[in-house]
This record gives structure tokens, C-alpha cells and sequence, in this order.
């Protein structure tokens, strides 16, 4: 990996797009903490630190993805997480809607105007997602009584409207600029430009988790296992992704000879690769998307002691099971990730296309026969391969979760995050790596 970084470095053309994405990602870090108006930043941090479950700890979680900037009340605070559900969407309703999937079909032009939708559709997910946020800064109690949104407006003199348009406006208008930076990286950069500015986001809390650790081991002798303990499982989790990101079941395929003239086509031995992590980590921030619906209702609600009606009260107590330090949450965020991850293979691998595919080029199994055979053949591999893929993630996602409530171990990276970190990485790699071979370079698989 190291050759192929300096390898590329030494290419004019290469070193140019390194250095341009290196330049978008000092944008969106500088973006990532330059506040909005009106907000009281010192408290919002206090606000962060001190706080745990419920609201808190799902805006925590996305604090996370977003490298801090959330906690910062910052111009990026709601980071790529509008486009990526944008995403995510539109690849459902080209399933569902028919004129979308035939649009989908339609080749370059297609592809642009199913793009130009998902920018619409992230601009209004980035105003409902900018509302919410606001909602809970507006309800949300620092210490003195007030909020920490409020003791701006108070100083300001402006209309709590006037205020809420602006911040709301400009949470929605960071979500947009970073959608675009995203593009320029793909464009003139390396790699997948949304990828790497969630890649950056999460590389930049590093540091905190270093000062976590460096705090506990000041604590003495008593939190030395705690320290090693931690060490260990992310070295492991980061070998274990590494492996199940990799890992893929190889179906053999044998196509027959055909003689055409006088020569010969066919007969090669191949196989269909089919990757254990066929979805990636869709079906992970797709669950959690979901689930943090009720911390969101949430804190449109406020705080309880203010409640007047019984019944408000037991509403927010129903929403309150869904914690994300509770066991109800562990299991319902586990059975989505299961069925998203199947539901994402199944719009991504047709058994039936594949194995009309492979009778139409005399392709077939072997010891398969061709047609409904070796359709389900392919489908029970798939879904047997899915499955160890979606366990996977469940695992995966839930260890933050297991920690926080057998060990209070409050892991600044979990293994979502280890996970999108490792999967952009492996990717950006391979993508220099194919750049450098059209060059001439030689890679670390020579």
C-alpha cells in the first residue's frame, strides 16, 4: 500500500488529484467548525459532554460521522448523511416506481437526471434534518435554565423565527456545499468523493479517542485491563473487517466449446464472484436512519417535567425504550440490518437474469443443470452468503452498543465507523492501484 501511495505521488497527474482532494478535505474540515449564527457554542459542547441516552445519544452517534461538527452547531453539523438517505431512497423507488427503474435503464442520460433528483431530494432531507436539529438546540436545557440556542437569541434581540429560518438555512446550505464538494472530488480528486469526506470525518476524531485513552491509563493501575482490553478489540475488529470485506464465494463456471469455422470459441473455466459483504454498510446507516426516528420525535417534544397530559408523558416514555443504550434497540437494529441486507441483494443480484445469462452463452455449473436448476442453485448460495454478510454487520454494528451497557466503555470510533473507514481506504487503494497499472506503476500484488 505504501508503494502504491508512492508510486502515485510520483506521477504529475496522480500527485495533481491527491493534492485536490487533500484541498477538499481542508474545505469541510474548516467548514466542520465555523458555527452558525445564533448558536451558543460553549454550551452546545457542555451540552454534548455532559449528557447520555436517548436524543442525546443518537445526535452523539452522528457527531461521530460528522467529525465533531455537529456538537459545534457547525455549518457541516448535518455532514453527507442527507445525500446518503437520499441515495439509499431513490435506489428503493427505482425498484418500486417503474418509470424510474426504465429511467435508470436509459444509460449516461439517465443516470443524470436520476442524480439531479437525489440532489433535490438531499436538499429537502437536509431542511427536515436542519429542523430537527434546531428543535432539539431550541429544547434541549444547559445549565443555567436556558437553552443554548436562546441565550443568543436574547443577546442578538432577533425574533425566534428570523433565527430559526437562518439556522435552519444554513445547516441545509452546508449539506448542499458538501454534496457538491463530493462531486468535485469525484470529478478532479481520487476515490469516491462522498466516501472520503465521511472518511475524513471520522479519521478526525482520532485524537479524541487517544486523549480518552491517555486519560484512563492516568487513572492508574485500576484501568490498565480496561486500556489493553480496548487496544485489543480494535485491532481485532479492524482485522476482521479487513477479512469479511475481502471474503467472497466463488461459483465455477464452465462454458462449453463452440466451433465457428475454423476456430474455436468457449471452454474456459471461470467463476461469479460473490462477495460476503455484497451490501457494504447500506444496510447499517439505512437501520439506524430508522431508529433514530424516535429520538427525533423526541426532541421535537422537549423536556418531560414540562409535560401537561399523561398521555404525552407515556408517549415519551414508549420512545424512550428505543435508546440507543437499550437491549430493545440492540435486537430491532439487528433483525433490520438482516432484512435491509437481504432487501439491498435482492434489488443488486437477479439469480434469474444470471442464470439465463449463462444458458444463453452455453455457460452452466458444474454438476448444475442449466435453466430453474441452476437458478436455484445461485439462490441458495446467495442467500446463504447474505446471511453471513448481514451477521456480519449486525455484530458489527451493535458492539458500541454491547460495550455501553455490560462495560460503559464509551468507544469514540465503533465499529460502524471502523467499518466505513476501512471499506473507503480498501477502495481508494484499488482505485490508485488500477490508475497506476494503466501507467505502467507496479502494484503490491506483483
Amino acid at each position: 500500500m505504501l508503494e502504491i501511495l508512492k508510486n502515485a505521488w510520483r506521477n504529475v497527474e496522480l500527485r495533481k488529484k491527491i493534492l485536490y482532494t487533500l484541498l477538499i478535505i481542508i474545505v469541510f474540515r474548516l467548514g466542520s467548525h465555523i458555527p452558525v449564527p445564533f448558536i451558543n457554542t460553549e454550551a452546545l459542547r457542555t451540552l454534548f459532554s455532559q449528557q447520555s441516552g436517548g436524543v442525546d445519544d443518537i445526535f452523539n452517534y452522528l457527531s461521530i460521522l460528522t467529525g465533531g461538527a455537529m456538537q459545534y452547531g457547525a455549518l457541516f453539523a448535518m455532514s453527507v448523511t442527507p445525500y446518503i438517505n437520499s441515495s439509499i431512497i431513490m435506489q428503493l423507488l427505482t425498484v418500486a416506481i417503474p418509470p424510474l427503474g426504465r429511467l435508470q435503464k436509459e444509460g449516461e442520460v439517465g443516470q443524470k437526471k436520476i442524480a439531479a433528483i437525489t440532489r433535490y431530494v438531499t436538499v429537502a432531507l437536509g431542511l427536515v434534518q436542519g429542523g430537527a436539529y434546531y428543535f432539539y438546540l431550541r429544547n434541549s436545557a444547559a445549565d443555567d435554565g436556558a437553552t443554548p440556542l436562546m441565550n443568543e437569541i436574547y443577546k442578538h434581540g432577533f425574533t425566534g423565527f428570523f433565527c430559526a429560518a437562518v439556522i435552519i438555512l444554513c445547516f441545509s446550505a452546508g449539506t448542499a456545499l458538501m454534496m457538491w464538494l463530493g462531486e468535485q472530488i469525484d470529478k478532479k480528486g481520487v476515490g469516491n468523493g462522498i466516501s472520503i469526506l465521511l472518511f475524513a470525518g471520522i479519521i478526525s476524531r482520532l485524537p479524541d479517542g487517544i486523549r480518552y485513552i491517555i486519560g484512563l491509563v492516568r487513572q492508574g493501575s485500576s484501568q490498565y485491563a480496561t486500556v489493553i482490553g480496548i487496544i485489543l478489540l480494535v485491532a481485532f475488529v479492524i482485522v476482521f473487517v479487513v477479512w469479511m470485506t475481502g471474503a467472497e464465494r466463488r461459483i465455477p463456471i464452465q462454458y462449453a466449446k463452440r466451433v465457428v469455422g475454423r476456430k474455436v470459441y468457449g471452454g474456459q473455466n471461470t467463476h461469479i464472484p460473490i462477495k460476503v459483504n455484497m451490501s457494504g454498510v447500506m444496510p447499517i446507516i439505512f437501520a439506524s436512519s430508522i431508529l433514530a426516528l424516535p429520538s427525533t420525535v423526541m426532541g421535537f417534544m422537549g423536556n418531560p417535567q414540562n409535560f401537561k397530559s399523561n398521555i404525552t408523558a407515556k408517549i415519551y416514555s414508549l420512545l424512550g425504550m428505543m435508546s440507543i443504550r437499550s437491549w430493545l434497540y440492540a435486537v430491532i437494529y439487528v433483525l433490520m440490518i438482516v432484512g435491509f441486507a437481504f432487501f439491498y441483494v435482492s434489488i443488486q443480484y437477479n439469480p434469474v437474469e444470471i442464470a439465463n445469462n449463462l444458458r444463453k452463452n452455453s455457460g452452466a455449473v458444474p454438476g448444475i443443470r442449466p435453466g430453474k436448476p441452476t437458478q436455484d442453485f445461485i439462490k441458495r448460495i446467495l442467500t446463504k452468503v447474505t446471511l453471513i454478510g448481514a451477521l456480519f454487520l449486525g455484530i458489527i454494528a451493535i458492539l458500541p452498543v454491547l460495550l455501553s451497557i455490560f462495560g460503559q466503555v464509551n468507544l469514540m470510533i465503533g465499529g460502524t465507523s471502523v467499518l466505513i473507514v476501512v471499506g473507503v481506504a480498501l477502495d481508494t487503494v484499488r482505485q490508485l492501484e488500477s490508475q497506476l497499472m494503466m501507467r505502467h506503476y507496479k502494484g503490491f500484488l506483483d
